[in-house]
C-alpha cells in the first residue's frame, strides 16, 4: 500500500510538471520566420562552413536576420544567391566575384629537399609538430595532403611531383583546405587574378637559394619592373596588389627563379609554370 501511495504521487507530480513544461513551451515558444526553411531548401545542404556560420541552417538564420548577404553561400554561386534573393523579396544586386584556392608553393621534391626522412602520419599538421617537419624550406608544402583530404568536393588532389592541385572549375571557395594547411599555402583569391607569387618564404635570399629553387629570393627585380607599382617587397616576399595589377606579365619575365607565375589553365598548382 504504501509502494502503491509513492508510486501515484509520483505519477501525478510528473503529470503536473509535464503540463507545466508543455504550457511553458507553448508560452515561450518563439515563431520561426518561414523563409529559413525555404532558404534552407535552396541552399546546396554542404554544410561546409564557407559562409563563416554553422551550417546551411546556420546560413539560412542569418540570412532571415540580415546578419549574412543574400550571396552569402560560396557553394550554391549565384544560381542559388538568385533564389534567396527571390525569397527574401530583395534584388540580388551585382554579384561578389567569384573565389577560388590556390596553393602558393612549388616546392615539390626536385625544387626542394628534405632535411631528414619523416616516417609519421600522414598529416601535415602532424609532420609539422616534429621539428618544423622535414621540408627542407620551413615555410614550404609538406606533400602530404591534408588539404586534399579536406575537400568534400573534389577539388583538390595530389599532383604527380608531390604537390596538391586546385581543379578551379570545381572549386567552391568553401575555405576547408584553407583551415588544414598548417603553413597557410593555400589561400582563397578572387578567380580572376591573373599573376600570383607561389612562395611564402620569409626567408633571406642566401637561404632560400640553399634550400629551394624556385623560392622567392626577394631581389625585388618585380618590383622595379611593374608599370603601376602593384608589388611591394613585405619581410622579404614580394607580395602582389591585385586591384593595382595589369596582368602584363613583366614580373613573371623578370623573375630569376620563376615563382611569379600567370595564370593560364585550368589549374593553378605549385607545380604550375608560367604561361
Amino acid at each position: 500500500m504504501i509502494y502503491l501511495k509513492a508510486v501515484l504521487s509520483l505519477g501525478l507530480m510528473g503529470a503536473v510538471f509535464g503540463l507545466a513544461l508543455a504550457f511553458a513551451a507553448k508560452k515561450l515558444a518563439t515563431e520561426q520566420d518561414p523563409r529559413q526553411d525555404r532558404i534552407a531548401e535552396v541552399l546546396p545542404g554542404a554544410n561546409c562552413g564557407g559562409c563563416g556560420f554553422p551550417g546551411c541552417s546556420g546560413l539560412a538564420s542569418a540570412i532571415v536576420e540580415g546578419k549574412a548577404p543574400v550571396d552569402g553561400c560560396p557553394v550554391g554561386g549565384l544560381a542559388v544567391a538568385a533564389k534567396v534573393a527571390a525569397i527574401m523579396g530583395v534584388d540580388a544586386g551585382a554579384a561578389r566575384e567569384r573565389k577560388v584556392a590556390r596553393v602558393l608553393c612549388q616546392g615539390s621534391p626536385d625544387n626542394c629537399g628534405s632535411r631528414f626522412i619523416y616516417d609519421g602520419l600522414a598529416d601535415c599538421k602532424a609532420a609539422n609538430l616534429l621539428a618544423g617537419g622535414p621540408k627542407a624550406c620551413v615555410y614550404g608544402c609538406l606533400g602530404l595532403g591534408s588539404c586534399v583530404a579536406a575537400c568534400t568536393f573534389d577539388a583538390m588532389y595530389m599532383g604527380p611531383d608531390g604537390l596538391p592541385v586546385v581543379d578551379q572549375d570545381a572549386c567552391t571557395s568553401c575555405g576547408r583546405c584553407v583551415a588544414a594547411c598548417p603553413r597557410g599555402l593555400v589561400q582563397v583569391v578572387p578567380a580572376s587574378q591573373s599573376v600570383t607569387v607561389l612562395c611564402r618564404s620569409h626567408a633571406r635570399g642566401a637561404e632560400v637559394r640553399k634550400t629551394c629553387k624556385v623560392g622567392c629570393i626577394g631581389c625585388g627585380l618585380c618590383v622595379k619592373v611593374c608599370p603601376t607599382q602593384a608589388i611591394t617587397m613585405e619581410n622579404n616576399l614580394a607580395v602582389i596588389d591585385p586591384a593595382k595589377c595589369d596582368a602584363c606579365g613583366r614580373c613573371a619575365e623578370k623573375c630569376p627563379t620563376k615563382c611569379i607565375v600567370m595564370r593560364g589553365a585550368k589549374t593553378i598548382a605549385g607545380s604550375l609554370a608560367a604561361s
